[in-house]
């Protein structure tokens, strides 16, 4: 579904994506990990058109979508939520997920239309997929962090995508809202046959779930695999999960 060909991204003389490479098949959970600084946000902003690449291919569906803008990236079909929650903080969370259900039909412009009522059912329905229908009329910036966080999700779901990206999806997260996202990411992979791409510093938690991780050291991919392959890689021991391999 998503492959990432050498992929390079500077800043200034800074490198902060050095020739990296990712594939994602269709129905996969592929996790990036890797070092602070590593430039795993910087390669999701290549892969939804906040960057542009400097050189190297990123295809989706087998079509080139490197230097695309994001909302042309978005309605192709990938979404993604943020390290920094992204939500309006004074909407409701109903209203958050209906602007983005609006979004996705083109119909956030048709100011002279009552917008109360409008995608009711689609709303409601992504509400309780993620577990905040309750919720639906709470001012977003009265959630929870943990809530807040899935209701970036929700949003992102609204654009119907074929594969969603999750940028530290669990950070700040308390445990048991660390589980509740687990639970959620494992749900849109089996029930909605959801793509999942994310990268996390919970390295319990990514062999956890993920099918296949990629490994990331100073902008470059150092290995892609299952999570035993990637256990067994010196570098990876070396540079990341300390020598002894632990994690």
């Amino acid at each position: 579904m998503l492959s990432v060909e050498s992929v390079v991204k500077s800043f200034g003389g800074f490198k902060a994506v050095d020739e990296a490479n990712l594939r994602v098949n269709a129905g996969e959970i592929v996790a990036v990990i890797g070092p602070n600084g590593a430039g795993k946000t910087t390669l999701f902003h290549l892969l939804t058109g906040h960057l542009t690449p400097d050189s190297g291919r990123i295809l989706f569906k087998g079509k080139e979508i490197g230097g695309l803008s994001p909302h042309v990236i978005c309605r192709r079909g990938i979404t993604r939520s943020f390290q920094v929650v992204n939500i309006f903080p004074r909407l409701s969370v109903f209203e958050n997920v209906q602007i983005a259900v609006l979004s996705r039909e083109r119909k956030t412009f048709r100011i002279f239309s009552p917008v109360e009522g409008m995608a009711e059912e689609e709303v409601h329905r992504t509400l309780r997929s993620v577990g905040l229908f309750d919720q639906r009329d709470v001012e977003s910036d009265l959630l929870s962090h943990g809530d807040k966080k899935v209701l970036e999700i929700a949003v992102a779901l609204s654009g119907n995508p074929e594969l969603l990206i999750l940028d530290e999806p669990t950070a700040g997260m308390a445990p048991e809202e660390t589980e509740r996202c687990i639970r959620l990411i494992r749900k849109l992979s089996r029930e909605s046959g959801l793509t999942i791409l994310f990268c996390e510093h919970d390295i319990a938690l990514v062999f956890e779930i993920a099918n296949r991780i990629m490994v990331m050291v100073r902008g470059a991919t150092v290995v892609q695999g299952s999570g035993e392959e990637v256990r067994r890689n010196s570098e990876v021991r070396s540079a990341y999960l300390g020598e002894s391999g632990e994690c």
